[in-house]
């Protein structure tokens, strides 16, 4: 059996600032087709659809996050504590009992709940440019819709929308290695207010239950047990830290792909059924989250390959989406192709599943049902600033233009 350290592997190199918009597809997609393996610095990355759903299932490896930060000299402090403490980081009993104390509140029935909300949302923010006939989209939607939107789901005012907005982003960052090293001090400190304001927000709703997500976590139970305090907070906070920048990352990537698709886009403005099969094909054609890590907690054999304890493995979900093919052409954005029975692993797979992963995908089918309807036209309006894939892969500027409304 052959030791990973020793294959003649191709290189990713993944810390180059301009692998995003069409070269990261080109290097991704050109990677896959020379090996199911990659490395770099810190480990290896997996390739396709197969291997990716093993590496993210078994339940020996586990999330590195706390890993990267000691990698990074991180190794206290107010980041280092609160994904110490972040669901995504806990394993085995533990984490298995907070997802089942949890699990009823992030049921598709529990996302439904929230779609008129998320409407009138998206009314408001449209009324404010319909009569422009141009905007920067993740300026005037992106940003706002999902900030808002996590606001309703914990109970918190609308006015705290927008600092919530600017806390998640900043937090976010913690699992992007190039600001880790840069912004520490700007990093700490929103963590530091971040678990400062969901303190307050749990300890506030204790006393005044609503029809919210925090108070439904505050009374889950089951057989007698229930969450401590401190659970509660962590969970709110993880709520909140994810709930707001996948989305907006990921809306603002379909709009760029319908505005270069029109016919696309105006299937979908004239047939919004097929919403839940667009936003699919959106998750699955550019994931925001195009890479997600496990380091492995024992000697793991796969394919032949030994994979040592301690070795970092990052899934490539860019490569294993596009083996998601169904009836059409996996390379292609397609709306109307049957891409069968399973799903894209942008929300991962195993036992560190996305929790919010219904209420997101709720977000992006009304999102681009009600745009495709008011958006006509839709057009690029100039070149599309890209993030970096080293964190969440979002857009930081969507010039667009369309139709003025004539109401």
């Amino acid at each position: 059996m052959a030791t990973v350290s020793t294959l003649d592997l191709p290189r990713l190199e993944y810390l180059d600032p301009e692998l995003r918009g069409d070269r990261f597809h080109e290097v991704m997609l050109s990677l896959a087709d020379q090996s199911w393996l990659a490395k770099w610095d810190l480990g290896y990355f997996v390739l396709d659809r197969e291997a990716a759903g093993f590496f993210l299932r078994t339940d020996k490896a586990a999330f590195p996050g706390v890993r990267i930060l000691e990698l990074v000299g991180i190794d206290g402090g107010p980041l280092y504590e609160s994904l110490s403490n972040n669901i995504i980081s806990l394993t085995g009993d533990q984490h298995r009992r907070l997802r089942r104390l949890v699990q009823e509140s992030f049921t598709p029935k529990a996302a439904d709940r929230y779609r008129p909300a998320m409407r009138e949302i998206l009314a408001e923010l449209y009324e404010a440019v319909k009569d422009d006939g141009a905007c920067d989209f993740v300026t005037a939607f992106a940003k706002p819709y999902p900030a808002r939107m996590i606001a309703t789901v914990i109970g918190a005012p609308p006015e705290d929308a927008a600092r919530l907005h600017e806390l998640s982003n900043l937090l976010q960052s913690q699992f992007d290695a190039i600001a880790l090293a840069t912004r520490r001090e700007e990093l700490e400190a929103a963590a530091v207010e971040f678990d400062e304001y969901v303190e307050r927000l749990v300890t506030q709703r204790k006393a005044d239950l609503g029809d919210d997500l925090v108070s439904r976590l505050i009374a889950a139970e089951e057989e007698g047990d229930r969450l401590s305090h401190e659970e509660c907070v962590g969970l709110v906070r993880d709520a909140l830290n994810g709930g707001i920048d996948t989305t907006q990352s990921q809306l603002a990537h379909g709009v760029k792909l319908f505005a270069e698709h029109p016919d696309q886009w105006e299937l979908l403005g004239r047939e919004p059924e097929r919403a839940a099969a667009a936003a699919e094909e959106v998750l699955r054609f550019e994931p925001v989250a195009p890479f997600t890590t496990r380091i492995l907690l024992e000697d793991v054999e796969y394919r032949g390959v030994d994979f040592p304890k301690d070795t970092i493995v990052t899934v490539s979900q860019f490569n294993a989406n596009r083996d998601l093919g169904g009836n059409g052409d996996a390379g292609a954005f397609d709306i109307t192709a049957d891409r069968g029975s399973a799903k894209a692993l942008t929300f991962g797979a195993g036992p560190h599943f996305c929790m919010g992963a219904n209420l997101a995908r709720a977000e992006l089918q009304e999102g681009l049902a009600f745009l495709a309807r008011q958006l006509k036209g839709l057009e690029l309006d100039g070149e599309p600033a890209y993030g970096t894939i080293t964190g969440l892969y979002g857009l930081e500027a969507l010039p667009i233009r369309f139709l003025e409304s004539t109401s």
